[in-house]
């Protein structure tokens, strides 16, 4: 068994935020495999990083129906990412959900990925 050397530049794990990706329709029922996902990334290798304020990134873009079991869901994973000492910061927001975040009062509890072209909120 040979090892080639690879070219280029080392790839860095710390450099490398950790991400979920949620897709489909979020149910209650799935909410519990999802704060089991996100503390198995971490937990992982990469949830060691030396960067520990770098936020937790969640990919809500594939998600089919923003409803009450999705912000549940939000609620749930901030919750484990604030007990990791990490802040919940969510990526490609609708502007269905991000109307129930602030209805519920969440969107003060999670970072927002702003669009591109938005003036952030103050």
């Amino acid at each position: 068994m040979s090892f080639g050397h690879r070219t280029g530049l080392p790839v860095v794990a710390a450099m490398n935020p950790i991400v979920l990706v949620v897709t489909g329709h979020v149910t209650r029922d799935v909410v519990p495999a999802l704060c089991t996902e996100l503390e198995t990334l971490l937990n992982g290798p990469r949830g060691a990083a030396p960067d520990l304020a770098a936020p937790v990134e969640c990919d809500l873009g594939a998600v089919e129906r923003a409803d009450l079991a999705l912000v549940e869901a939000v609620a749930r994973l901030a919750l484990v990412a604030r007990r990791a000492g990490r802040q919940l910061r969510l990526r490609r927001v609708g502007p269905e959900l991000q109307g129930l975040l602030d209805l519920v009062g969440l969107a003060d509890v999670v970072a927002l990925e702003e669009p591109e072209g938005r003036v952030p909120r103050p």
